[in-house]
């Protein structure tokens, strides 16, 4: 594996997102001087969160999988759970899907539970075939994880020149991983509603479950086989906790710190600067800005990068007593519509291509079910559904996500057409059995693809460059940085991807970069989700 040539003492980093904090906590409980700027007021990125009148709700990523690499990350400067007031909660199920016939599927990580869902709605043929879907995707995992995703490449070459990573490579030629997963996931369940409970999570890649590749079922396996979590005050806990433990372990954190440019000498970064006009020397820099924001730190990304689709995300409140009637009451709920297909033909269209779902499957995220302290209590008297005058009404945040087209497929005006599609959004949750969404959901944070292009985010897309073949693996923009001697990048633009899971990965492979291999460090079980051994500092 290359590595940063030179001294690596003195490490800038740019961005307080979790890769960012993650490559920091590695580089600091190697030694090393580290100093994390971050342009907000919080640490976060794009786990953040925004502040309502009266409440705070994530802003970004609500899934969290394979929370043994928080461990990790704070394992590399002695840290625990525990010892940074975190508490992850194990969400079961992880998701309720609720499909267009009326029929809703509870999707639970253990095998056992879910076998008897599937045979308690579908009957237990579907079951039997769930488990043996369950073994492909494992199998898929398990081939996947070590060579292709919690690694560093120096160049595809890698693939055949590497033995373990060539031997991945034929386990997943033998599973048929190269085929495409829509496909190759409905013939093993036979069932084509069930099989999209284990394939749309190809749109957090960037992909139409029919045209991605079998290789990104390691996506499902661990959404649906591994659990789903929720850390006990939101995502944005994650980031506050990686964050007291690197400025406890003797990192320095500067929050309002917008970096505006790295001076180089030569091929060498030697210094990064911020918009208040303080200058940080350093000897190497991490930067975790997306791949539309490179230009500005003097880097950047190759040509024809095909971009992820977006999507609109309503926050706000809606009373409790509104809710307690909805068809399902669940942390996350999936409301799938008929057409699936053509849904995604819609969002995942190539550029000038995209449209608006025209029949949409949304997200509804729902915390205070698993968090209780998130409820609201406020004034105004109204007459409950017993009867009863109340002086307080209860309220629960509440999040709606809509998939839509990058401003690459479809340069819509969203200014002028966001109030317009929140209301057919709402008009088709309420036909669908939400009652009350429409007039009772208070509205007071709505980001767009041109929210996100405010923030320089590729395309206007939060889920940066799509994978597809040729920008995934040792295809995607690479961590070390062309022309660049000392500058490394971490983040959902470069290896290994998009996601929390592989963003936190992401910020350790860009430590490796200066400090070479760490995975010695800390022994992980890639199935189990165990942590064997945290090497303390």
């Amino acid at each position: 594996m290359k590595t940063v040539a030179g001294p690596v003492d003195r490490v800038v980093v740019v961005g307080a997102g979790l890769s960012g904090l993650a490559a920091a906590l590695h580089l600091v409980g190697a030694g090393r001087q580290v100093t994390v700027l971050e342009r907000d007021d919080r640490p976060g990125g794009r786990v953040g969160a925004y502040r309502g009148p009266d409440y705070e709700i994530d802003s970004g990523a609500t899934i969290l999988t394979l929370p043994e690499l928080i461990d990790e990350a704070l394992g590399a400067v002695g840290h625990t759970r525990e010892s940074v007031g975190l508490r992850i909660l194990d969400l079961a199920p992880a998701y309720q899907a609720r499909f267009a016939d009326g029929s809703v599927i509870g999707v639970h990580s253990d095998e056992t539970a879910m076998a008897a869902e599937l045979a308690r709605v579908r009957g237990p043929e579907t079951a039997r075939r769930y488990r043996r879907l369950r073994g492909w995707l494992r199998a898929v995992y398990q081939a996947e994880f070590e060579q292709f995703m919690d690694t560093n490449f120096d160049s595809p070459l890698d693939m055949v020149r590497v033995p373990a990573k060539r031997d991945a490579l034929a386990r997943l030629v033998r599973l048929g991983a190269f085929g495409r997963l829509g496909p190759k996931v409905g013939r093993l369940v036979g069932d084509s509603q069930v099989a999209r409970l284990f394939s749309f999570q190809a749109l957090f890649a960037g992909m139409a479950p029919n045209q991605a590749l079998g290789v990104y079922g390691a996506i499902p396996y661990m959404d649906t086989c591994l659990g789903v979590y929720y850390p006990e005050g939101g995502m944005r806990a994650i980031a506050a906790a990686l964050a007291r433990a690197l400025t406890d372990a003797g990192g320095t954190l500067e929050l309002r710190a917008d970096v505006t440019g790295i001076d180089y000498r030569g091929r060498r970064a030697r210094a990064v600067r911020t918009a208040d006009g303080r200058v940080f020397d350093c000897d190497a820099v991490v930067v975790t800005a997306d791949l539309g924001s490179l230009p500005r730190f003097g880097l950047r990304h190759r040509r024809g990068l095909r971009a992820s689709p977006s999507a609109v995300v309503a926050h706000g409140t809606i009373p409790a007593d509104v809710t307690r009637d909805w068809p399902v009451r669940a942390h996350h709920t999936i409301d799938f519509g008929r057409e699936w297909d053509r849904t995604f033909a819609e969002i995942a269209a190539r550029p000038g291509r995209g449209a608006l779902m025209s029949d949409p499957s949304l997200l509804l995220t729902r915390p205070a079910l698993t968090d209780p302290g998130l409820y609201l209590e406020r004034p105004g008297g109204h007459i409950d559904r017993d009867g009863h005058l109340r002086e307080t009404r209860r309220y629960e945040p509440l999040s709606l996500l809509a998939p839509c087209p990058n401003l690459a497929a479809a340069p819509l005006t969203w200014e002028q057409l966001t109030p317009f599609y929140l209301r057919e959004l709402l008009e088709t949750l309420e036909e669908r059995g939400y009652q009350g969404i429409s007039e009772h959901f208070r509205i007071d944070h709505v980001d767009t693809p041109h929210t996100w292009k405010a923030k320089g985010m590729l395309a206007g897309t939060p889920f940066s460059a799509a994978h597809l073949f040729r920008q995934t693996g040792p295809f995607r923009t690479r961590n070390l940085v062309r022309g660049r001697a000392n500058v490394v990048l971490a983040g959902s633009g470069t290896v290994p991807g998009v996601g929390v899971p592989t963003v936190l990965l992401s910020g350790r492979l860009a430590a490796e970069r200066l400090l070479g291999d760490l995975r010695h460090a800390g022994a992980r079980s890639r199935d189990s989700g165990a942590v064997a051994s945290v090497r303390k500092h």
